[in-house]
């Protein structure tokens, strides 16, 4: 089984970053940008598959904070170590359902849209929390300014290089590559989209190329152990990851550059 789980719970956004290519997507290719919640059974159905001490992320796309059963959707996985990425925009609205249901909150912090009301929200939300979990690392993306007032806040900061808008792909700074040349997400993880959709990883694929099959016809298990991940695996341990379809033009080796 994968160490490390992405569970889509909304692929919807409310933010409008200008790197972000889910917007490109939508003046594309709308008949793609199908936004929405994940089904609460789904929910419950990955919580009973996903093994004590894993490390499942609830992000994807979207903005996990637009989650309606947020707090529900957290409190059933008490056994893994839980995180999610977040733009901050609604962590103090939400702090009761947070509070104490996460380990780890991230909050990305992007070149260009950084504000002073983003900071501010985030220091609320730390004044509200005190003491308790979650811990908050600050996810710097690009050529942040005012980079010392987040290193002043409890927590880590967490640099990013920036990529292509359209995928993993073109960075601003090249990404670290593994000595053993294989992709650290190929090795460890499994990605489910809000419609049940499991991938090979959480890389922007809006073609469905990485994708392994669908939870509602096959476990999570049965996917991370299936031919298609297992073609893939060895192709990567061969060289050969350019004959990988989702892989071809991707260049992160699942080491995070920043």
């Amino acid at each position: 089984m994968p160490s490390v789980v992405n569970i889509e719970l909304t692929s919807r956004c409310n933010a409008n970053c200008w790197f972000c290519g889910r917007r490109k997507m939508e003046r594309e290719h709308p008949e793609l940008c199908d936004w929405g919640d994940m089904e609460w059974p789904m929910v419950h159905l990955l919580a009973c598959q996903v093994p004590p001490g894993t490390l499942v992320q609830f992000h994807n796309s979207g903005e996990p904070t637009l989650y309606p059963l947020l707090g529900h959707a957290l409190r059933v996985f008490p056994h893994c170590i839980r995180q999610f990425d977040s733009n901050g925009k609604l962590i103090v609205e939400k702090a009761g359902e947070i509070i104490g249901n996460l380990e780890v909150l991230t909050i990305s912090v992007c070149q260009g849209e950084e504000t002073k009301e983003q900071y501010e929200t985030v220091v609320k939300f730390l004044e509200r929390k005190g003491d308790r979990k979650p811990r908050l690392v600050y996810r710097l993306l690009g050529k942040v300014e005012n980079v010392g007032r987040w290193q002043e806040l409890p927590g880590l900061v967490a640099t990013r290089t920036l990529h292509d808008p359209r995928g993993s792909f073109d960075y601003q700074k090249t990404p670290t590559v593994p000595e053993h040349g294989t992709c650290l997400d190929l090795l460890s993880h499994l990605a489910v989209d809000r419609r049940g959709w499991i991938s090979v990883c959480v890389r922007f694929d809006p073609g469905g190329k990485l994708r392994l099959g669908n939870v509602r016809d096959m476990t999570l298990e049965e996917a991370f152990n299936g031919d298609k991940r297992q073609d893939y695996l060895q192709k990567h341990i061969e060289g050969r990851r350019g004959e990988c379809p989702g892989c071809d033009r991707c260049h992160f080796y699942g080491v995070p550059t920043g």
